[in-house]
C-alpha cells in the first residue's frame, strides 16, 4: 500500500533589499557642491577659446599667452594634495567655505585685471582655490552619503557635471567673448561664489577626524615641489620638447621628489599619505586609471581642436559648440554610472567604460579633409564621453572605496591630484605625437596626418589602462589592498 506524501510549498524568496533614497537635506547638498564643483570644471576651460582676446587686450605675448592656462594648473595641480589633508586637519567645511572665497575674490580681480602681471596673479589664486575647493568638496560630498548605491549615484552625478562643465566652459567662453568681453569670463564666477558662499555654512555638515593629527611639513614640501615641477616640465614639453635640457631637468628634478617623498613618509611620524593607502590596490589602480582617463580625454579635446579649426575651418564658437555633444555623452555616462557600478561592480565598469572609450576614439582615425566627417565626430565623440564617465566614475568610486571617514580628505586628494595631473599632461603627450608625426610640414593634410597618429595612440593607451585595471583591480570578494 503506497502512501501519499504532501509536497510543502517552496520557501519564498528573500524580499529584495530596499533601494536608499536621499534625504531631502542630501539633496540639497548634493545640489551645493555638485554646483561648486561645476564652477570649478568650467574655470578649467572657460578662457581657452578668448586666450587671443586676453592677450590682445592686456598686451600679452604670444610666447607668454599659455602662461594664463600654465599658472592656474600649476597652482591646481601643486597644491591639491597638501589642501587634501589640510582639509582632515582644519575641517573640510571650513577650508570648502574658504576655498570659495578666495574663488570669488580672484575672479573678480582677473576680470578687472589691467596688466598682464594682475591677471596672472589671479589665475594663481584661482588655482589655489580650486586646489582647496575640489578635494575638501569631495570629501564632504563621500562623508555625506554611506559607500553604496547613494555615494555611487552622487559620485556619478559629480563626475557628470565636472565632465559636462569642462564642455560648457568652453561654449561658455566663446559666447561671452563674442557678444560681452573676455572679462565676463571671470566675472561670472562671483555670483556663483557668494551663493555657495551664502548658503554653504548652514547646509553643510562638517566632518574631520576625531584626533587631530600634526601636518607633515617634510611630506608637503617635498610633495608639493616634485608635483610643481612636473606640471611645469610637462608645460615645457610641450613648447620646447621632451628632449630639451630645461625639460629634462625639470622633469628629473620633479621625479626625484616624488621619490624622496615616498621615503620621508616611511620615516615620517604623522605622514601626510601614509604608506598604507599608497600600496592599496584601489588607491594604486583606481588612480592610474583615472589618470588615463584624464590623460586621453582632455588630450582628445585638444587634438580635434586642431581638426575641427586647422583642417575644417570652424571658428573657436563652432568648435566650442561642436563638443556640446561630448559633454552630453558624459552627462549620460555620468547618470549611468552610478547605476552600472552598482550592478557589475567597479572594476567591470572601468573595463566596460574603457573599452567603449577606446573604440569610440579608434574610429576617429577614419576622418578625412570634407565637411561631412563631422557627423563621425560627433557620434565618436558622445560615445567616448560615456565610456570616459564610466570609467572616471568607477575610478572615483573604487579610489575612496574602504577607507575611513577621517582618511576620506586624503583619497578625494589624492584623487583629485590625478585629476589635475591627468589634465595637464594629456597635451603636451598628443601634442608630442602631431609634431613627431608632422615635422615640418605645414596645411590641413598635415594636421590631419599628425592628428591621426595621436587618436591612434590616444585610443592604445584608453584601452591598455582599461585592461590593466581589469587584471589588477581583483573580483569583488578579494582584498583590495596590496600584497
Amino acid at each position: 500500500m503506497s502512501t501519499s506524501r504532501t509536497a510543502l510549498p517552496a520557501a519564498p524568496p528573500p524580499p529584495a533589499a530596499p533601494v536608499p533614497r536621499m534625504t531631502g537635506r542630501q539633496k540639497l547638498v548634493l545640489t551645493l557642491l555638485l554646483g561648486a564643483q561645476f564652477m570649478v570644471a568650467v574655470d578649467f576651460s572657460i578662457l581657452n577659446v578668448a586666450l587671443p582676446a586676453v592677450g590682445e587686450g592686456l598686451g600679452f605675448t604670444l610666447s607668454h599667452l599659455q602662461w594664463i592656462a600654465t599658472s592656474f594648473a600649476l597652482a591646481a595641480a601643486g597644491f591639491t594634495l597638501l589642501f587634501g589633508r589640510i582639509a582632515d586637519l582644519v575641517g573640510r567645511k571650513r577650508l570648502f567655505v574658504g576655498g570659495m572665497v578666495v574663488l570669488g575674490l580672484s575672479s573678480a580681480l582677473g576680470g578687472l585685471a589691467t596688466s598682464p602681471e594682475v591677471l596672472l596673479t589671479a589665475r594663481v589664486l584661482q588655482g589655489l582655490a580650486t586646489a582647496a575647493v575640489t578635494p575638501a568638496g569631495l570629501a564632504l560630498l563621500t562623508t555625506a552619503f554611506q559607500e553604496g548605491p547613494l555615494r555611487e549615484r552622487a559620485l556619478g552625478l559629480n563626475g557628470a557635471l565636472m565632465s559636462a562643465g569642462f564642455t560648457a566652459g568652453a561654449i561658455l567662453g566663446g559666447l561671452l567673448t563674442d557678444l560681452l568681453s573676455w572679462r565676463w569670463a571671470f566675472f561670472v564666477n562671483v555670483p556663483v561664489a557668494a551663493l555657495v558662499v551664502a548658503l554653504a555654512p548652514s547646509v553643510i555638515t562638517d566632518s574631520r577626524p576625531a584626533v587631530r593629527p600634526k601636518l607633515d611639513v617634510p611630506g608637503a614640501a617635498t610633495v608639493t615641489g616634485g608635483l610643481l615641477l612636473l606640471v611645469y616640465g610637462l608645460t615645457r614639453a610641450g613648447e620646447s620638447g621632451w628632449w630639451a635640457p630645461a625639460t629634462l631637468a625639470t622633469l628629473l628634478a620633479g621625479a626625484a621628489l616624488l621619490t624622496g617623498f615616498w621615503f620621508v613618509e616611511k620615516r615620517a611620524a604623522a605622514p601626510l599619505v601614509p604608506v598604507h593607502i599608497l600600496k592599496r590596490r584601489s588607491v594604486i589602480w583606481g588612480n592610474a586609471t583615472g589618470l588615463i582617463a584624464f590623460v586621453t580625454e582632455t588630450s582628445l579635446v585638444f587634438l580635434l581642436t586642431l581638426y575641427l579649426q586647422e583642417v575644417l575651418g570652424y571658428s573657436p564658437l563652432a568648435t566650442g559648440l561642436a563638443f556640446g555633444v561630448l559633454g552630453a555623452g558624459t552627462v549620460v555616462g555620468g547618470l549611468a554610472a552610478g547605476r552600472v557600478v552598482g550592478r557589475y561592480d567597479k572594476r567591470r565598469t572601468i573595463v566596460l567604460g574603457g573599452v567603449v572609450q577606446a573604440a569610440a576614439t579608434l574610429s576617429l582615425v577614419a576622418l578625412g579633409t570634407s565637411g561631412g566627417w563631422i557627423v563621425l565626430l560627433l557620434a565618436a565623440t558622445f560615445v567616448g564621453g560615456v565610456g570616459n564617465m564610466l570609467m572616471i566614475v568607477g575610478f572615483m568610486v573604487t579610489a575612496t572605496s574602504g577607507l575611513p571617514d577621517e582618511e576620506q580628505g586624503l583619497a578625494t586628494g589624492l584623487a583629485t591630484m590625478t585629476q589635475q595631473v591627468g589634465i595637464t599632461m594629456g597635451i603636451p603627450v598628443m601634442s608630442a605625437v602631431v609634431t613627431a608625426r608632422t615635422g615640418a610640414a605645414t596645411g590641413p593634410d598635415a594636421v590631419l596626418s599628425g592628428v591621426s597618429a595621436a587618436v591612434l595612440v590616444n585610443s592604445a593607451l584608453v584601452l591598455a589602462g582599461a585592461l590593466l585595471a581589469g587584471a589588477f583591480l581583483g573580483r569583488p570578494g578579494r582584498s583590495a589592498s596590496a600584497g
